[in-house]
């Protein structure tokens, strides 16, 4: 029988930890056990760290008057983020022995919060460096949903996602550059934040794109990932993007009052012509939850004529190619997993700066069509992925987002997770549904810079009124 503790949420654990029902240690147990079993069948776990959780709990013993919602909640790590004395493989072979003497500032600032480090979380080697072609692109090989172990998690914060997903820790930490957080939380059916970029700080963690780059939270319901932003958040003198965030916090979540008044943008295509057919009704049901609401809703779509794509992909292939030269120049470099990756990496290279450039100028664009849409609309809700996982085993270069209709292209929003992304926007994700072989699919919730609070509330007010987030994978 499962223990009811790998399901609840944070606020039930704080419940439980505050009446002494459990306790910071029998959670890290918990958590642990389930990682070095479950876990390692799911292909989500880099390693677990034992003797890290042990650490934290006998620091928590010393200032047990000081404590906040996550005392004694344990979580784990996306394997980018640096952990002293921890192996930290960035998910490729040639750095699978590597270990860094200092923490990452999320890991200090977690330890802050009296959060027990219990596990190191697969990724795709790093980080998909701009272009894989298989889902096995890790050391740990293709991680999968716990939905349908033949299927995938997503990448790359493939383990960070599939964990909170079967119950193993109450929340992870993931990474995005372009989908990494949205597209594994909607292929294993949790909830996500991904921050405005310069929101959270990203000193001591790998560096795909400098300019792109985002952590985030996977959490069992929005207002567990909300509440793991807020421990998160804030200004990083070692890392130069948080500098606008020296003297501010995020506002706190807007009241559902305050939410009937806002503007939803959504484009029609997105729910259905856009979308897989196997995902359709969930998608169309999630809408009309949405709009229980009362909201306004209003027609939004980006502008078509835009290469978002070609755009985010020469910013990223340009910045990785440069964060990772030194191994592309090295020998190690042919031990990367997927050849794709590495042929990315080394036509990265080749791009000139003009190019990169003109690529960044095009950006602007990209954010001014945002700027545009958030006159009228407040708030932009589209699918997170138009369909559920794919097979584990099959070339990603085959999974296409959308429903493959013919006809004139009607105005939507397919580019959302290339566009947001290049305008540094924050993204909400939410499961609402499964597809008719039960596959979980989400839907994503896109703002103006630092609006998560609004997206967040959104979120929470949904899951108020369906109970897809409460929902269980089948337990093995």
């Amino acid at each position: 029988m499962t223990n009811p503790l790998r399901f609840a949420t944070i606020p039930e654990l704080r419940a439980r930890l505050d009446s002494g029902e459990t306790t910071p240690g029998e959670l890290a147990r918990l958590a642990i056990d389930g990682l070095e079993t479950i876990g390692r069948d799911l292909n989500a776990v880099a390693t677990t760290l034992p003797i890290r959780a042990q650490s934290d709990l006998t620091r928590l013993t010393r200032r047990r008057s000081r404590s906040s919602a996550l005392t004694g909640i344990p979580w784990g790590a996306k394997d980018l983020i640096s952990v002293k004395g921890a192996p930290t493989t960035w998910g490729a072979p040639p750095y699978r022995d590597r270990i860094f003497d200092t923490d990452a500032t999320i890991v200090t600032r977690l330890a802050a919060a009296g959060a027990p480090l219990v596990a190191k979380l697969s990724t795709i080697e790093l980080a998909g460096g701009w272009g894989y072609r298989y889902p096995n692109a890790s050391l740990q090989g293709a991680t999968r949903t716990p939905w349908n172990i033949n299927h995938w998690a997503g990448g790359s914060s493939s383990g960070s996602a599939a964990a909170v997903a079967a119950g193993l820790v109450p929340f992870a930490i993931g990474s995005e550059t372009s989908g990494s957080i949205v597209t594994p939380a909607a292929f294993c059916g949790v909830s996500a934040i991904r921050p405005t970029v310069g929101l959270v700080s990203r000193h001591g963690v790998m560096p795909l794109s400098w300019t792109l780059d985002k952590l985030g939270p996977f959490a069992r319901t929005a207002r567990d990932a909300w509440t793991v932003l807020r421990a998160i958040e804030g200004y990083d003198p070692a890392d130069d993007s948080t500098r606008c965030r020296k003297q501010r916090r995020l506002a706190e979540l807007p009241s559902a009052d305050q939410l009937k008044c806002l503007r939803i943008g959504f484009a029609e295509a997105d729910f259905d012509e856009y979308t897989a057919p196997p995902a359709t009704e969930a998608f169309a049901t999630a809408l009309r939850d949405l709009r229980r609401l009362g909201a306004t809703w209003v027609k939004a779509s980006l502008p078509a004529e835009i290469p978002y794509g070609a755009i985010i992909s020469t910013i990223g292939a340009s910045e990785a190619a440069s964060a990772h030269g030194e191994l592309i120049e090295s020998y190690q470099f042919q031990f990367l997993v997927d050849a794709k990756q590495k042929a990315s990496l080394l036509a990265g290279r080749e791009i000139p700066a003009h190019v990169y450039l003109d690529a960044q100028r095009a950006r602007r664009q990209v954010i001014r069509a945002f700027e545009t849409i958030f006159e009228s609309c407040d708030v932009i809700v589209s699918v997170a992925r138009a369909d559920g996982a794919p097979p584990h085993d099959a070339p990603l270069d085959m999974f296409t987002s959308a429903s493959g209709s013919e006809g004139p292209v009607q105005p939507n929003n397919r580019a959302i997770v290339p566009a947001s992304n290049l305008a540094g926007l924050p993204a909400v994700v939410v499961p609402c549904g499964f597809t008719t072989p039960g596959l979980p699919v989400a839907l994503q919730f896109v703002g103006p810079a630092w609006s998560e609070p609004t997206l967040v509330a959104l979120g929470e007010w949904f899951q108020s009124r369906t109970e897809w987030h409460s929902m269980r994978p089948p337990q093995p």
